[in-house]
């Protein structure tokens, strides 16, 4: 751990709960920031999914019949 990182730490340990809470969750946004170009990507991506389920073209699957198919899978493992 540097310098900088080690003297950010030692001043968040002095921060409450709730407040090392909220910087947290600040770091983490932080790896995920918008990038609008992909997300217009994503968003013609969903559109274009959506429209082949209308057309019949996409088969829709119960969320927890996959988690359910997926954690037997890791179970056998």
């Amino acid at each position: 751990m540097n310098e900088r990182v080690k003297k950010l730490t030692a001043e968040a340990a002095k921060l409450s709960p709730e407040e090392r809470s909220e910087l947290i969750e600040g770091i983490l946004t932080t790896f995920n920031a918008a990038n609008p170009e992909i997300d217009a990507h994503w968003l013609v991506e969903a559109q274009d999914r959506l429209q082949a389920y209308k057309r019949g073209e996409m088969a829709a699957y119960d969320m927890d019949d996959v988690l359910a198919k997926h954690l037997r899978r890791l179970d056998s493992k």
